[in-house]
């Protein structure tokens, strides 16, 4: 099931403001996290988290949703996800094969994106799916970076690391999950689009 907004061609609306803060966000966080200054990076993943779900709620609640935020807050959530899955491979807090898994699934997005479109299509809905995907993934990297910050109690570390782990790992499977909706939704909007094409081809020919 998708979501389904009326969304106006405002661009100066208090989501997209976030929005535009979370992008501006990532190379702040890229840096603080390579210069060990974990509180800092900890603070702003967790304000990073918590924006995405505020930008949300506020362009639904005031009816501020708009063109510019339906394309500029997937795209925020997609590079802060990779920097910081980057940022903790580099630090060895999780595995390489995580960062493999979240890459892969965004390079068949990025494959099928550019197909629909190409074919003229709007953009495919955001899912319920793949939001609930990136809320586990984001609320999974304040904690993984908790869980290496060595000022607090070993007993704090572990638990922090274990709900990440089990959040992450949820995420990244409903992650794949929602990119099996999009692929259903979009092979069906391809041999739409090419059926069309041929159809407009034959009635040419005529």
């Amino acid at each position: 099931m998708s979501t389904i907004e009326r969304a106006s061609n405002a661009i100066l609306t208090i989501p997209n403001v976030i929005s535009a803060l979370r992008l501006i966000l990532i190379p702040v966080f890229a840096v603080l996290v390579a210069s060990g200054h974990d509180v800092w990076a900890l603070i702003v993943v967790a304000v990073s988290s918590i924006s995405d779900w505020a930008d949300g709620y506020i362009a639904r609640r005031f009816n501020q949703v708009s063109e510019l935020g339906k394309s500029l807050d997937p795209i925020a959530d997609r590079c802060f996800i990779l920097v910081t899955l980057i940022a903790l491979v580099v630090r060895d807090v999780v595995p390489l094969w995580l960062l493999v898994l979240v890459l892969a699934r965004d390079l068949v997005m990025l494959i099928l994106v550019s197909l629909i479109a190409r074919s003229g299509h709007k953009p495919m809905a955001v899912t319920y799916v793949g939001k609930a995907a990136t809320l586990f993934l984001l609320v999974a990297f304040p904690l993984f970076i908790l869980s290496v910050i060595t000022r607090i109690p070993d007993g704090l570390s572990s638990v922090a690391a274990g709900v990440a782990w089990v959040c992450a790992v949820i995420g990244v499977v409903l992650y794949w999950a929602s990119a099996i909706q999009y692929l259903t939704r979009g092979s069906r909007i391809l041999r739409s689009a090419k059926e069309q094409a041929s159809s407009e081809d034959v009635h040419d020919g005529a």
